[in-house]
């Protein structure tokens, strides 16, 4: 018995190097242990779409993945590929999102004003001539090359310069070993001056541990490693553009993004690749040191979220539910920057929601609660009633503050604005847990009408989920897998 163990333990690693090897070779043939970052500026309006190349880059060591190369995943508007330009083989690829999609569906673009986005796509450094194409879905849902470049990794306008700023100092948050098996994490601050260095190592060590005790993170944390990057701002906090505030700080991030008053993004993606450099990374985090309630997430771009709102920990792992894991939102009474983001007759490609054309064949028909009806009813009409009257009123109480704010009104009227206004908030917030949880539909997977910020004709997996609604709770089922899925891809 001893024998046959010992005759099966040497099989079974001969097969699994054997294994490793196989998935190793594209890899080998094709990339060295380097990054090429390419960045790119995004131009049009709703209508027109240009793009054309800033600079490419060659930087430290690959950080994902050498065996999952190709993204499977059918995730984001867009795709980045990359051909072996003397095969023509596909290599590399790569699904997201963007801030320039997002505009496109902004009333401004509508109105046809040409903006312009600084993007950025990271692959492994090839050792010979690509092809860089991007691919951009159609009005169904289709991939179409919109843009290609060769690029010749020998070229000698290629950047190679070392990035360091010794102004940044890096923390490692949590590091459990080499970053090609390991799924890298980076925490940028944003809005901390020199003297708030001590909060952001303290804010730092405290979303760190949120991050490791969520599901599924919790179960998988020895698959990540998570650094911390300080730059000093000049001024603490970020722009209020609606309270006529605004700050010098590192990464230039502010409220009101795409008009949206609790939207808070950056545009300075420069600056931010720049600093992310001096670490390996799979995905970024930017944390903002300031105490309003806002944040946002762009599936394989970034996420923010502010830190000393009562919300906190939901935004943290909210906004990067976007950004790592492509889950769409699922609330859909809250007002959004965009027009027709979605459309009910068409299937959308994130794994939590659902336009149900077909009930028979739902996306996540594998984890449906036996005897379910779909699309499954509940409790809605009294549910919306309630959460359009709060929405109204908290665009009131929001607007009211920025007033104040704006007049440079005495500081303890703007305080007392701001702690009505977060009162009221969490008794809408734990009014809504009450309502959903008395449900008879509560903790079932069906297809719930509501979803991707539209009342009818998306549905969700679950009555909540943290991409439903604020507070403590987990993810679904179905995001949570869709969670896991990701972390594999990079990991294994």
């Amino acid at each position: 018995m001893k024998k046959l163990n010992y005759f099966s333990a040497i099989v079974f690693l001969f097969v699994s190097n054997l294994i490793f090897s196989q998935d190793l070779s594209t890899f080998i043939s094709y990339f060295e242990d380097a990054t090429m970052r390419i960045d790119y500026f995004h131009i049009g309006d709703s209508e027109s779409e240009l793009l054309t190349v800033d600079h490419i880059y060659k930087q430290g060591m690959w950080a994902g993945s050498q065996s999952n190369l190709i993204d499977n995943f059918n995730n984001g508007a867009y795709y980045y590929k990359i051909y072996d330009k003397e095969t023509g083989n596909l290599i590399f690829s790569k699904g997201f999102d963007s801030y320039f999609k997002e505009y496109q569906t902004s009333a401004k673009a509508l109105e046809g004003t040409k903006r312009t986005f600084h993007e950025t796509a990271i692959i492994p450094y090839p050792k010979k001539e690509i092809k860089f194409a991007l691919e951009k879905r159609d009005e169904e849902n289709k991939l179409v090359e919109i843009y290609s470049k060769s690029i010749n990794p020998n070229d000698i306008s290629i950047i190679r310069d070392k990035i360091f700023d010794k102004s940044i100092e890096v923390t490692k948050s949590l590091f459990n070993g080499d970053p090609h098996t390991k799924l890298d994490v980076v925490i940028v601050a944003e809005g901390y001056t020199i003297d708030d260095k001590e909060k952001y190592l303290e804010d730092l060590k405290k979303f760190t541990k949120v991050f490791t005790e969520t599901e599924p993170y919790n179960s998988k944390k020895d698959k990540f490693n998570i650094y911390g990057l300080f730059k000093p701002s000049e001024e603490s906090g970020v722009d209020e553009p609606r309270a006529g505030i605004y700050k010098n700080t590192t990464l230039n991030a502010t409220f009101n993004s795409m008009g949206s008053e609790r939207y808070l993004l950056t545009e300075d993606n420069k600056t931010l690749r720049d600093i992310a450099a001096h670490v390996p990374y799979d995905a970024i985090y930017i944390m903002v040191n300031h105490h309003r309630y806002g944040g946002g997430g762009i599936y394989n771009w970034n996420c923010t979220f502010t830190t000393d709102n009562q919300f906190n920990e939901y935004l943290f792992i909210h906004e990067f539910g976007h950004s790592f894991a492509g889950l769409a939102d699922e609330y859909y009474t809250s007002s959004t920057a965009y027009d027709n983001f979605y459309k009910p007759t068409l299937e959308p490609v994130e794994p939590n929601i659902t336009a149900l054309l077909d009930p028979n064949d739902i996306k996540w028909k594998e984890f449906l609660s036996e005897g379910i009806e779909l699309p499954t009813p509940w409790e809605k009409k009294d549910f919306d009633k309630t959460s359009y009257t709060w929405q109204e009123k908290r665009r009131e109480m929001n607007n009211n503050t920025a007033e104040l704010k704006k007049a440079n009104a005495p500081s303890e009227k703007i305080e007392d604005a701001e702690k009505l206004y977060a009162m009221k908030d969490k008794e809408q917030t734990d009014k809504v847990d009450e309502y959903l949880q008395s449900s008879k539909y509560w903790g079932k997977i069906g297809a719930f009408e509501g979803a991707g910020y539209m009342a009818n004709g998306l549905y969700r997996p679950m009555l909540d989920c943290i991409m439903f609604s604020k507070g403590e709770k987990p993810f679904c089922k179905v995001c949570e897998s869709a969670i896991i899925k990701v972390i594999n891809h990079y990991t294994e």
